[in-house]
């Protein structure tokens, strides 16, 4: 489903500021993977899912999903496979816009629709019925302004706008760490829920390891730009924080959460 081979990207080249970012990562997933990133702040795992979703273009190396190669194609034309929520419960509504304008803004960004009314009966009854799978009463607010919903509520919002078009990856860049523990938690659920029983791909970034061995299926550590651990199966299921702090050197409190 994903597959990505020699991976290098390299910022600020020919500078004192030159950075290598990426250094030749060769990486793949198949479909239904549920995948958790860890590793220090630098250690190349936001670039790594920018350069996926087209944000940063890549100095050498392939990326293909479902088949296709998007190496080189616009960050816009990736969005209609690719769905990303962000750290900031911020950045993935549009605030002033309701619960339904937003549903039917990411539910139909892979549709031609041509001219006809933005949201139908139809379509209202579909996203009441859906939005009501997050379990926090959002189905009874549809017409309410997302700017009123609460950081938790927004973000669990964003998540099921990430997933209502059946993306073949969804990129998660620590989604839920600027949510207070209850709502992190709940976020998490849902992540699970959303990723179960589909083909979708999911990467997960996170400090915290404890939540990146219990969530998902596969879990990598990232570090100095390379992959230095991929790790599933019995081998994950029998691994703790302590024992990959000691195994792998980790200093980094964030991390230990």
């Amino acid at each position: 489903m994903l597959d990505i081979k020699g991976l290098v990207k390299v910022f600020s080249p020919g500078t004192v500021n030159q950075k290598i970012a990426l250094k030749s990562i060769d990486f793949s997933m198949k479909a239904g993977e549920f995948v958790t990133i860890i590793g220090s702040n630098g250690a190349g795992k936001s670039t790594l899912m920018n350069c996926i979703a087209g944000v940063h273009s890549t100095d050498e190396g392939t990326i293909y999903l479902d088949g296709q190669n998007i190496t080189r194609l616009a960050e816009h034309k990736r969005a209609a496979k690719i769905g990303r929520v962000f750290q900031d419960p911020l950045k993935g509504t549009a605030f002033d816009m309701t619960i339904e304008e937003n549903l039917s803004i990411a539910y139909n960004k892979q549709r031609s629709r041509g001219f006809q009314p933005g949201l139908s009966k139809k379509d209202r009854e579909l996203f009441r019925e859906k939005v009501r799978l997050l379990d926090m009463g959002l189905e009874d607010r549809m017409k309410e302004k997302v700017r009123l919903l609460s950081g938790g509520q927004r973000q669990a919002l964003t998540l099921f706008m990430a997933v209502i078009a059946n993306p073949k990856l969804l990129l998660l860049d620590e989604h839920t760490a600027a949510l207070d523990p209850a709502a992190a938690k709940k976020v998490l659920e849902l992540t699970d829920l959303f990723s179960q029983g589909s083909d979708m791909c999911t990467m997960m970034i996170t400090h915290n390891m404890k939540a990146a061995l219990e969530h998902g299926n596969r879990t990598i550590l990232m570090q100095d730009g390379q992959i230095k651990m991929d790790i599933t199966g019995q081998e994950r299921d029998a691994m703790t924080v302590e024992t990959l702090i000691e195994k792998f050197e980790i200093n980094n409190d964030r991390m230990l959460l």
